[in-house]
């Protein structure tokens, strides 16, 4: 039986939170599938846990999951230091999320980006960490696939915009999405705006929108729900504007 010292459990929790993650620049994966991802990946995996070698009692003692995983995993954060004003220059088709406050909803729109082949996904700096342990579990191996940046979304917009792109957003107000020409990013940038989960996407967004999408229940006039969740709105508009493209 392999040793783990009562240090490395205490530096292996302590990764649960934020505030360690950001000074030690790491962070942690569980589980059979996403330890096999991480070290499939460009990501550097500093270190790797098995149960059967070190044993239940400190596995469940460093694992962050109710029922501890077969294998831990302690992988080192990428480095983002691109332009991402370069990723505009061919077009492309972009996520930007507003404030996205909820771990599973972030790790859903990763799964999301990942499965429709999205070229990046921009965050505010308000949205939650991506290496949240629950976002990082949620993603299913996502993260170690989707460009992910936090930025300056107003900036981002800007940019898009100045370049001949286009800002979509989801409103209640909207237009019908199935109802309207959408440029799908193959020649020029587009990008779509998913705001909070409680009051949608922010004012200062709103206003560099250049075409509010609204996503039809059916009836139409006579909606169930209020509104949808994140994650699923995420889903349905991003298969539209692949629709579309697949379609030209």
């Amino acid at each position: 039986m392999a040793n783990i010292t009562n240090a490395e459990i205490k530096h292996i929790r302590s990764l649960s939170q934020k505030k360690f993650r950001d000074e030690t620049g790491l962070f942690v994966v569980e589980g059979e599938k996403m330890v096999s991802e991480a070290q499939k990946s460009g990501f550097e995996v500093v270190s790797v846990y098995k149960k059967d070698e070190i044993g239940e009692e400190s596995m469940s003692r460093i694992s962050q999951l109710s029922t501890p995983s077969p294998v831990l995993a302690v992988v080192r954060k990428p480095s983002k230091s691109a332009d991402v004003s370069k990723l505009f220059e061919n077009g492309g088709f972009f996520l930007a999320l507003d404030t996205i406050r909820d771990p599973g909803n972030l790790g859903t729109i990763l799964r999301i980006a990942d499965w429709y082949g999205v070229d990046a996904v921009f965050a505010t700096q308000d949205t939650v960490d991506l290496f949240n342990p629950k976002v990082v579990q949620s993603t299913m191996g996502a993260i170690f696939r989707v460009k992910f940046y936090v930025v300056d979304l107003l900036a981002i917009a800007t940019s898009i915009l100045k370049c001949g792109g286009k800002v979509y957003g989801t409103f209640l107000d909207g237009e019908n999405m199935y109802c309207k020409n959408l440029s799908t990013g193959d020649d020029c940038p587009v990008m779509l705006v998913i705001g909070n989960e409680s009051n949608g996407i922010s004012k200062q967004m709103g206003e560099l929108v250049s075409d509010r999408l609204y996503l039809p229940p059916y009836p139409e006039n006579d909606p169930g729900s209020e509104s949808l969740n994140a994650a699923v709105a995420t889903a349905i508009a991003v298969s539209e504007f692949r629709r579309r493209l697949t379609q030209k």
